[in-house]
């Protein structure tokens, strides 16, 4: 069973490719089932119909191959041989006392042209050749007009034009099915594309905040260190040290952050986890090291958060605490609050510099305070940055403790 399928699937495609070829064994049936059946007489006995009692004559015969030749290319130009076939079959009814069964050819034809047009032509078409040839028999054939084999021809054509409409419309059905299939697809790989330009936008905030923040420490420490070199050489290695230190957490955090750009077969990327707010001593002491006198209070019991949102925190108070060391002055102050309120979480940044040292970016939308709106607002939350009355700069973000994807903690 399993070869016979196999042989009829490869016979189905290889006639859907040679689509002539088929057309050709099919106009070769059409001509040798219109020949068995001239040689019928349906009126041959009382009894009914007999076979062999009558022979076609040559023009019959001529008319015959004609009618079934002309389906060969039925599928280029229908209705020129749709017209042909029917003038034809109107020749044998009229000039034939005993026509010979040539409507097969129209029949046909008339199929083709209604699986290949739309419905109003099939309409018009069709009644008009149901209605030439079928008075044709009526009014010039030999048996009387109500005789079946007017009426078969009246049926035949009305069951042509009735299924091949049905083909064409079950074809569009599929057609459209397969197109908002391929739609579809199109959409999920449009989808997939647009999340891999936003990922790889937030990675390109990630790698902006870890090379702000480590750069800034490097370069005010290289210059603690070029300060007190000849007066204060132990000051200077310790500065140095901070260097060296702040320059491998930037390589450590650089090679995490690009490894998810690995591609398969690329060396394993890092595993170690994104940063967060358990690790913010560690963040606020680099700060300390580098002569940034930092305060924090916290009131989230270091309560566990989305991966989003906890690193959202982290790079906002590393964002905050690097403009007030680039732009408050060598005496300002910061304090650093993570308060939970509710279903949300509140990262506070305050300091004390003077209002003409306030970030750069805070009015003219500068990288450092654009990142950190954009991380609030693909989350849900808010973010606020303006200068404090009275002197220094003030960040707040609100950031919901519940993922958008619906984690809750």
């Amino acid at each position: 069973m399993t070869t016979l399928d196999s042989g009829f699937s490869r016979g189905r495609r290889w006639l859907r490719t040679h689509p002539l070829a088929f057309d050709a064994g099919l106009a070769l049936a059409v001509l040798v089932c219109m020949v068995t059946g001239s040689f019928a007489d349906p009126h041959g006995s009382p009894n009914g119909p007999t076979f062999g009692d009558r022979t076609p004559d040559a023009s019959s015969v001529l008319l015959m191959v004609l009618s079934a030749a002309a389906l060969v290319p039925r599928r280029r130009v229908p209705l020129a041989v749709l017209g042909f076939t029917s003038a034809v079959t109107l020749v044998e009814l009229i000039a034939d006392d005993s026509p010979a069964p040539v409507a097969m050819g129209a029949v046909i034809a008339l199929y083709t042209v209604a699986s290949r047009t739309d419905r109003p032509t099939t309409w018009r078409v069709g009644l008009a050749t149901m209605t030439v040839l079928t008075a044709a028999g009526m009014l010039f054939g030999p048996t009387p007009w109500y005789a079946q084999e007017n009426l078969g021809v009246f049926a035949w054509t009305g069951m042509a034009a009735a299924a091949g409409d049905a083909v064409r419309s079950r074809r569009a059905f599929v057609d459209a099915i397969r197109e908002r299939a391929e739609r579809a697809e199109r959409t999920r790989e449009e989808e997939a594309r647009r999340r891999v330009a936003e990922e790889r936008l937030r990675i390109a905030r990630d790698l902006h905040d870890v090379v702000a923040h480590h750069i800034a420490l490097v370069n005010v420490q290289a210059g603690v260190a070029a300060h007190v070199m000849d007066k204060r050489p132990d000051q200077a290695k310790e500065a140095l040290a901070h260097v060296r230190e702040a320059s491998r957490s930037a390589l450590n955090e650089l090679r995490a952050t690009v490894g998810l750009l690995r591609q398969s077969g690329d060396p394993e990327a890092p595993t170690e986890p994104a940063p967060g707010l358990g690790v913010l001593d560690e963040l606020l002491a680099t700060f300390r090291n580098a002569g940034l006198p930092v305060e924090l209070a916290r009131t989230d019991d270091s309560a566990a958060l989305p991966a989003a949102v906890d690193l959202a925190a982290y790079r906002i108070i590393q964002e905050a605490l690097t403009n007030v060391r680039k732009h408050a002055g060598p005496d300002a102050k910061a304090e650093v609050s993570v308060v939970r309120v509710g279903r949300t979480i509140e990262i506070t940044v305050l300091d004390n510099g003077t209002p003409k040292a306030a970030p750069a970016d805070a009015d003219t939308g500068g990288h450092g305070l654009l990142g950190m709106r954009e991380r609030v607002t693909a989350l849900g939350g808010t973010l606020t940055a303006a200068p404090r009355y009275g002197g220094g700069f003030r960040v707040q973000a609100i950031l919901p403790t519940t993922a958008r994807t619906g984690e809750d903690t």
